[in-house]
């Protein structure tokens, strides 16, 4: 088969590799695989893995070979979770398998969906129903992290935002605005750099919108000065989680999206206590989410293909990890078959 590999740190290559072996798992022939920061990350080496690497981790695709007990059949499209998990160790039997004591990532830690086939458990695997548009389809792996980070907020009238902010309108920003919308948040600010990433967060439901700059403004203006209910951080930098937290109004929400590493130093951890903020830090998806997630995109409710800017075959997929780079892309998808 066909698959992208990391060679060396900054050297992809696609060529022919052995078709991986099921080993007690199913294999899925790839469709479409979406490439996020986490691949840039690994492509430049500042996230070490074993070399040569099949990358990717985002994809969809159909099962070719069912695994040994039959769960999913052949032929059903699929979307594949790549958070590898064991099921047995005691956070997984706390319901916490997306933190597995001996968990994986495909791509970082096995070899992922860059790549014609791909290994994977059953437990992984989520059927697609029928009639789901696959220009969207390759936005359910994010869209289930996304998900997943607000099941731990509680629900507009039960305790829940009124208004929020999102900090960073890159796609998992405009996924969660989107997301929020659905929850009934009344007032959405989207805060971003780019002035065509707030144009498009108008058009998907956000009541306003801001540069850096203007949004301590904006946000007081639209929140008559109390500031924000909650505020989801979509970045991953210092500074925006430090505005994330002055944004939020007292008694509020943070939820940090981002990831931040390997420090943020000179954080307003004073402001925290004066306003007794809520710091939410999730992380990946449970099984459940990556449901949840097709059930939204199915409901036709969310704006996904939009997202999509830029495709590519699987033998441009150093272009591809290229053109990740333009601050101007949203996502940029692998078409693998």
């Amino acid at each position: 088969m066909r698959a992208a590999l990391l060679e060396q740190p900054g050297t992809v290559t696609v060529r022919d590799v052995a078709r991986p072996a099921a080993g007690g798992r199913a294999l899925v022939q790839v469709t479409q695989a979406g490439l996020c920061g986490t691949d840039l990350k690994i492509a430049a080496g500042q996230i070490p893995v074993r070399m040569p690497r099949v990358m990717g981790h985002e994809m969809t695709g159909w099962v070719v070979q069912p695994g040994p007990r039959g769960i999913v059949a052949a032929g059903t499209p699929v979307l594949v979770n790549p958070a590898v998990f064991c099921g047995y160790c005691d956070l997984c039997r706390r319901d916490l398998p997306q933190l597995c004591r001996s968990g994986a990532l495909l791509g970082r830690d096995v070899d992922g969906c860059f790549a014609e086939f791909v290994a994977a458990d059953e437990s992984c695997l989520h059927p697609l129903p029928d009639g789901l548009p696959a220009a969207g389809a390759a936005l359910l792996q994010v869209q289930s992290t996304c998900v997943h980070a607000q099941t731990a907020l509680p629900a507009p009238g039960a305790g829940g935002a009124g208004s929020a902010v999102v900090v960073g309108l890159g796609v998992s920003g405009l996924l969660h605005l989107q997301l929020l919308r659905e929850r009934g948040v009344r007032t959405l600010i989207g805060v971003t750099r780019s002035a065509a990433k707030r144009d498009l967060a108008l058009q998907l439901g956000a009541s306003a919108v801001a540069a850096p700059d203007k949004a301590a403004d904006v946000v007081a203006d639209v929140t008559d000065g109390h500031g924000a209910d909650l505020c989801v951080e979509c970045v991953g930098s210092q500074e925006t989680l430090a505005q994330a937290m002055r944004l939020t109004g007292a008694g509020g929400t943070v939820l940090v999206f981002g990831t931040t590493a390997p420090a943020a130093d000179g954080l307003p951890t004073y402001e925290w206590y004066l306003r007794e903020l809520t710091i939410l830090n999730p992380r990946a998806a449970r099984p459940r989410d990556c449901d949840a997630a097709i059930r939204l995109a199915a409901s036709g409710r969310l704006e996904l293909a939009a997202l999509v800017t830029a495709r590519f075959p699987l033998a441009q997929a150093g272009r591809a990890l290229a053109a990740c780079a333009d601050p101007g892309q949203l996502k940029v998808v692998l078409d693998v078959t």
